[in-house]
């Protein structure tokens, strides 16, 4: 059972409590993407588990009838094995969710991992025709370049400023900076992405919503955004009501605490107003 405070940031401990929450976001015209907590396996055996219960959880999304994808991390399903076995589990989960018509997006962690997960993703989505994405993040200086890469790949980028502490030799550091080069990124990309190349928008910056909202006004380019379960939540409604198509990243699973742990030090003011909400 998730505790009090940690329930806003994180679904439950099964897929069924994340597919509950889904359908009661769809009520709202908000749309889901589920992950199931975990990460950094280094033996095969953990990796090919929780491939395995991506696999269901495809098959439960399918069955329940809600709009939601699913997202992986790489690290979860084996690149910290090796490529080969990454791939071959990403391929299993992809090939599924083709079959069932489950949109799958792959997370995309520190800068070792990027051209790996790159490459298997600009496969897969050729492979498949879509129905796979990746997350690119503006804080790093090669993402212009993977960006006019995957320009005409037929999937989904989602742009995130990024949250990894990466070397300042390879990425920008100053806020300020990073926050220049994300919307040099979107302007790239609602300008430069063939029509089969989607852009999802993984920002809750006010300023950031607003300027994707003009640049899809001046170039009428489709995108949809992204945010965290329990991060502005009232806004993702808002865009929804709206028009806009939104997605809330819904987590779930009985490895949460460090998940939990990271959102609140990221929103410690959240955290305090959660906390004086419980104990009156």
């Amino acid at each position: 059972m998730i505790p009090p405070i940690a329930d806003r940031f994180v679904a439950g401990e099964t897929a069924e409590e994340a597919i509950d929450h889904a359908t009661a976001l769809n009520r709202k015209n908000v749309k889901a993407i589920v992950n199931l907590l975990g990460e950094h396996y280094h033996e095969a055996a953990p990796a090919a588990e929780d491939r395995d219960r991506y696999l269901q959880l495809i098959r439960d999304v399918d069955a329940s009838g809600a709009d939601a994808a699913v997202s992986v991390k790489p690290s979860q399903i084996g690149i910290d094995v090796g490529e080969e076995t990454f791939r071959e589990n990403l391929r299993d989960i992809i090939s599924i969710g083709d079959s069932r018509d489950v949109f799958v997006w792959v997370d995309m962690e520190d800068h070792e991992t990027t051209d790996i997960t790159l490459d298997a993703y600009e496969d897969f989505a050729r492979q498949f025709e879509g129905g796979v994405g990746v997350c690119l993040q503006s804080n790093l200086e090669r993402t212009r370049e993977d960006l006019e890469r995957v320009a005409d790949v037929p999937g989904k980028i989602r742009l995130v400023k990024g949250a990894y502490d990466e070397p300042k030799d390879i990425s920008y550091k100053r806020k300020e900076k990073v926050n220049e080069m994300y919307r040099r990124d979107l302007e790239f990309m609602f300008a430069e992405f063939e029509a089969q190349a989607g852009i999802a928008v993984g920002s809750h910056d006010p300023k950031m919503i607003d300027y994707a909202i003009e640049l899809h006004d001046e170039y009428g380019t489709d995108f949809e955004f992204q945010m965290l379960m329990g991060v502005r939540d009232d806004e993702q409604e808002r865009l929804a009501r709206e028009g806009y198509e939104v997605y809330q990243y819904i987590p779930y699973g009985g490895k949460w605490f460090s998940y939990f742990y990271r959102r609140i030090r990221e929103r410690k003011e959240t955290l305090l107003f959660e906390v004086r909400a419980v104990i009156g």
